[in-house]
């Protein structure tokens, strides 16, 4: 294996869920050399490359369809605030986690499809057909969370959103 594909291969190692944009900005080498090597680790099952939410994210190999998606979205600075609300609270209607998250519903209702195609958040309703948001893993939504933390140019895509949709709730 050469240095750069080692180089990738270990950054990938260790920032499992990485997307392709942010390998290239943690990495010192050109974007056309990221993907000439992450394209043959995948070939060599190295590393496993998958479309999730909207992105290409890298993962080893060993993490399965949960954790894969699951650290997707918990380098997402919002989606991470909404699962980590549900941990410390319990189970929460939506206008609740949205003010405590400090978002619209409709930025939470993004989030949460999101969580729940991926299996992390259940909605169940009640007799009068409220909607109850509830983690599906605890446990396991909880030792992901611990292990990722959204990167800078992460944290500040997540930001950005934010502004805008402030901006056009008014």
């Amino acid at each position: 294996m050469t240095d750069t594909r080692a180089l990738i291969a270990t950054e990938i190692e260790g920032t499992p869920g990485i997307h392709f944009n942010e390998l290239v900005r943690e990495l010192p080498v050109a974007p056309g050399q990221v993907q000439y090597h992450v394209r043959d680790l995948v070939g060599a099952g190295e590393v496993v490359r998958e479309e999730l939410f909207g992105r290409t994210h890298y993962y080893p190999p060993g993490y399965d369809e949960f954790d894969r998606a699951a650290l997707a979205l918990v380098r997402r600075e919002t989606t991470r605030e909404v699962l980590l609300t549900l941990i410390e609270a319990g189970p929460q209607g939506p206008r609740t986690v949205a003010d405590e998250v400090g978002i619209a519903r409709s930025t939470l209702e993004h989030h949460v499809d999101n969580l729940v195609e991926a299996g992390l958040v259940e909605k169940r309703r009640d007799a009068r057909n409220r909607v109850t948001l509830v983690l599906a893993a605890p446990a396991r939504t909880g030792e992901l969370l611990s292990d990722v933390t959204p990167t800078l140019p992460e944290r500040l895509v997540d930001r950005f959103t934010l502004l805008v949709d402030e901006l056009l709730a008014e």
